[in-house]
């Protein structure tokens, strides 16, 4: 959700258009990062959609006070002073359960964490979201977040389950060999259990309003169908 900034980064904040279009055509899940602290609580009210959330770095300071002072200028504040959170969203429709969270990142490094919910059904669907570290130079570190995120989402699973593991990865390919193959980027919609009908990343247009192209990822959707 670049914290509800555009491409390029700008003062003004765009997170609750950001969430109404990602959720404007009823999916059934939605996974989200880089969320400022403060609009956890809102993400019910802008998407109609249920919400389970992990916070990944606490707000400096109290939240109203850290939310004013970053929507001065939220393209240079971003998540410094208000926090940062990612966030599972999920459709009325189903019945789920949070089943966690685990830090994926390792020694003094910003911490990142996986998260996930179960969608009881038969078979019943497990979801993690991840952001794993931007070390570009040494892709062997998101991979090896990207790998204990799988383990977690997998161990908290129900046998039998569906696994889909997405988020942003920070690696073109996570190397795990299990899932469905990546596509091209760094933000991934993987599936074991089944065979996902489609994946495609939204283009920018997708994502353009009133001139301004919405956050500096693109949206990865894909479509998974589970049981009869």
């Amino acid at each position: 959700m670049f914290h509800g900034n555009a491409q390029p980064p700008r003062r003004a904040g765009y997170l609750r258009r950001m969430v109404e279009l990602v959720t404007a055509d009823g999916p059934d899940v939605v996974c989200l990062q880089e969320l400022p602290v403060w609009a956890v609580a809102r993400l019910a009210g802008w998407s109609g959609m249920h919400h389970f959330e992990a916070v990944t770095r606490p707000p400096l300071w109290p939240g109203p006070l850290s939310t004013w002072v970053t929507r001065a200028h939220q393209g240079f504040f971003r998540s410094g002073l208000s926090g940062q959170a990612n966030a599972i969203l999920v459709a009325p429709r189903h019945a789920a359960t949070a089943v966690g969270h685990e830090r994926i990142s390792e020694g003094g490094r910003e911490r990142r964490v996986v998260h996930a919910v179960r969608i009881a059904g038969t078979p019943g669907v497990t979801i993690g979201n991840l952001h794993a570290s931007n070390d570009f130079a040494h892709p062997e570190v998101p991979r090896a977040e990207s790998a204990r995120a799988a383990a977690f989402v997998e161990g908290h699973a129900t046998s039998g389950d569906v696994i889909v593991l997405a988020g942003d990865f920070n690696v073109g390919d996570p190397l795990l060999g299990d899932y469905t193959r990546p596509v091209e980027g760094i933000d991934h919609v993987l599936v074991r259990g089944v065979a996902a009908t489609s994946v495609s990343v939204w283009p920018g247009e997708r994502r353009r309003q009133n001139g301004v192209v919405l956050s500096d990822h693109p949206v990865v959707e894909a479509n998974v169908e589970v049981g009869a």
